[in-house]
């Protein structure tokens, strides 16, 4: 993710173009290339909206109190809660990326103050032996990655994290409306990278020593709480006279995080679509801006459309709450495919710059290529992870009707999403064929500011 981070930084000095991988795979290996890197973000956003809707909805009802009714994430009133929640998130990028980026001020400070105070009063608890029966001391062998058993554990984890540590990729897709818009949003994506990296580290760390694993004592770290952890475990760090209140903030700082994340989900793909409508990549009405608000009006609408469409309907489908588990492992593969994609036009774009300095073969080409290369590799290894029924990677099971064929969950949804991406590409280039005669971008191309 790091060595993709810096590809990105580097692309935006050249090329601050709120389409990001979109216009940048254009320039770089041609229209089709691009119009696929635009198809995986949207696709990674909106699959993703489930899983952040239906969490930010849980944990209203787990702040208030209504356990009961938090506790089942795919009833009626989970469902309600978090198309309000996508809803709301949408207006708040409909009004204004001032707005969007003063609220999300105020959200990140709760996430990362209470994440530290949840963090350490664990491994307090757990240094000085009043955490439960079970804990566990902090070792570096945890960071060992060859101490996992099998080389798929270890690949299924990994996979894991791609999505876990994705989303940074915000800040430079709103690169058009900041300050210094060639060097900051680049900036702020590596260092996105870094805090992600120490913030969870420090957390999943503190909440396997404080609550140990399944094997161990109590079982507080068992699997019937993997779904869950600070929910659960944030009954336990925090005890005592003050405990209920850090309780209930820890609470707010969860739907706090699960509400960022869907707003910074909405903002990257409005701004994709507006890219490729700008362009004539797909139908222009996705390129209006509002005069006032200065924000993707059509853009911005249809994505909390689509989202709770998307939503409604993985939450009614059989065993919706794996479905939406499902669609989120299917997410790494389109994240993997769009990130890497980047690293490699890195190179191809700056390919007659690479010679002229040390830092610029390693910044534009080396680094980014790496990276490009890592997640290309975890993106075909997740496909075959996912199709093989027998690695049980997936939350759910599909079978072929006619035939004793099963595959993954992940991998249906994957398939199914790749195929409606063609369908989508058959269409708009019957459409508008000019973005994909090359006749509206190219490597000269200027970036294109929108009509209003």
């Amino acid at each position: 993710m790091l060595l993709t981070s810096i590809g990105y930084s580097e692309l935006n000095k050249a090329d601050p173009d709120c389409g990001t991988t979109f216009a940048w795979a254009a320039r770089a290996f041609g229209p089709r290339t691009g119009w696929a890197g635009g198809w995986g973000i949207i696709v990674a956003d909106v699959l993703v909206m489930s899983s952040l809707a239906q969490v930010a909805s849980q944990y209203v009802f787990f702040l208030f109190g209504a356990n009961g009714i938090g506790a089942n994430a795919t009833s009626g009133w989970v469902l309600l809660g978090g198309i309000i929640w996508i809803v709301l998130m949408t207006v708040i990028c409909y009004v204004g990326i001032e707005v969007s980026a003063n609220f999300q001020k105020v959200l990140l400070t709760i996430e990362l103050v209470m994440l530290v105070v949840l963090s350490i009063t664990a491994l307090v608890k757990a240094g000085n032996g009043s955490a439960p029966a079970g804990h566990l001391t902090p070792s570096l062998s945890w960071f060992n990655p060859f101490h996992i058993s099998s080389f798929s554990a270890l690949a299924s984890g990994v996979i894991l994290m791609v999505f876990i540590y994705w989303g940074w990729d915000t800040a430079v897709a709103v690169n058009e409306e900041t300050k210094n818009k060639n060097r900051t949003p680049g900036l702020a994506a590596i260092f996105s990278t870094i805090i992600l990296l120490v913030t969870y580290a420090l957390v999943i760390t503190s909440m396997q020593a404080f609550a140990g694993v399944k094997t161990h004592g109590n079982g507080l770290g068992n699997v019937n709480n993997a779904n869950d952890v600070l929910s659960v475990q944030g009954k336990l760090v925090f005890t005592g006279g003050a405990g209920t209140f850090f309780y209930h903030l820890l609470l707010l700082m969860v739907l706090s995080s699960a509400a960022a994340s869907t707003q910074t989900t909405i903002l990257p793909t409005a701004r994709t679509t507006l890219s490729m409508a700008a362009y004539r990549a797909i139908p222009k009405s996705f390129a209006k801006v509002h005069p006032r608000f200065l924000t993707p009006t059509v853009s911005t609408v249809a994505m909390g459309l689509v989202s709770i469409l998307v939503y409604v309907g993985l939450n009614y489908s059989a065993n919706g709450a794996g479905v939406i588990g499902d669609a989120v492992i299917a997410i790494g593969l389109f994240i993997a495919f769009y990130y890497g994609l980047t690293g490699f036009t890195c190179a191809w774009y700056y390919r007659r710059n690479l010679t002229s300095s040390a830092r610029n073969l390693w910044m534009q080409g080396i680094l980014p290529v790496t990276g490009g290369l890592i997640l290309y590799f975890l993106g075909g290894w997740s496909v075959w992870l996912d199709y093989d029924v027998a690695t049980q990677n997936d939350y759910t099971m599909w079978t072929v009707p006619g035939i004793h064929w099963q595959v993954g969950g992940a991998f249906v949804i994957a398939a199914a999403s790749a195929i409606l991406g063609v369908i989508a590409y058959i269409y708009c280039r019957i459409n508008d064929p000019a973005y994909f005669r090359k006749e509206t971008l190219t490597r000269a191309t200027p970036t294109l500011v929108p009509d209003d």
